[in-house]
């Protein structure tokens, strides 16, 4: 097996539900993975929408989530720190966690759920942006794998 990031929300190049956009509950959906590779010392998720009208859009940072986690589950708390150790950081909302698909009315977006697979845990306060986070990944990012859901309104 290999590296791979899944959900049980939607399959990749699917369709997102209403459940986990701004035009229903907000929740981020349940992803999980497999085989991170040997030295993974944490994990990071980033997600994104680079179709919005004013460049990609940050919808989620999330970091330091233990290298043993296989899960996210799905409504993960929007706080800065979760139980187990892992961190969050604002969006491009400005607010704290996932913040979910928002397109504007007509074109479909893309979003992208990118997981990394790290050699250290990040020295990144939480509440942090995300150049901050890239910015401490660089040089630590052993594996990345990505999950692509679609959503229009």
């Amino acid at each position: 097996m290999s590296f791979a990031l899944k959900s049980t929300a939607f399959a990749n190049g699917g369709e997102i539900s209403k459940r986990y956009t701004c035009d229903g509950a907000d929740l981020s959906p349940a992803l999980n993975w497999d085989d991170a590779p040997a030295g993974t010392h944490s994990l990071a998720v980033i997600t994104d929408d680079p179709d919005a009208p004013v460049g990609t859009w940050t919808h989620w940072i999330i970091w330091n989530i233990p290298a043993q986690a296989t899960v996210l589950p799905e409504g993960v708390p929007k706080v800065e720190v979760l139980d187990n150790g892992a961190r969050q950081g604002r969006n491009d909302f400005k607010r704290i966690g996932y913040g979910g698909p928002c397109p504007p009315p007509g074109k479909r977006h893309r979003y992208f759920f990118k997981l990394y697979a790290l050699d250290a845990r990040l020295d990144v306060k939480a509440g942090a942006s995300r150049n901050e986070l890239e910015l401490a990944m660089k040089r630590h990012v052993l594996s990345q794998t990505e999950l692509m859901g679609t959503y229009r309104r």
